[in-house]
């Protein structure tokens, strides 16, 4: 199993308009071969911000892939490059972290 830890920064005041544009392709994903897991993720209400917090411009992607055959064949989805040009002008950074059990 592969899992990958996204961490997007959307440009000031643009978090919700870019998270609206990922739940609207949740479906797309979550129906893809070999997806277990895609949900996107903020820092925890309540909590005092920390050095581990991610802010209020951004957010972190969760995903399970069976293979990564499976989360590659996701990579280059119609669906994901669709989303990718939507939010591209909305965005600062994303950086993503492809990770296997030990």
């Amino acid at each position: 199993m592969i899992h990958v830890l996204a961490f997007i920064t959307a440009k000031p005041g643009l978090r919700a308009q870019v998270i609206d544009a990922f739940q609207a392709n949740v479906p797309a994903v979550l129906a893809e071969d070999g997806c277990i897991e895609y949900a996107a993720t903020v820092d925890a209400a309540g909590m005092p911000p920390s050095r581990g917090s991610v802010g209020d411009d951004s957010f972190v992607v969760i995903e399970r892939w069976a293979s990564v055959a499976a989360l590659q064949a996701h990579a280059a989805s119609p669906h994901m490059a669709a989303y990718g040009a939507k939010v591209k002008d909305w965005t600062v950074s994303r950086t993503i972290h492809v990770l296997e059990a030990v």
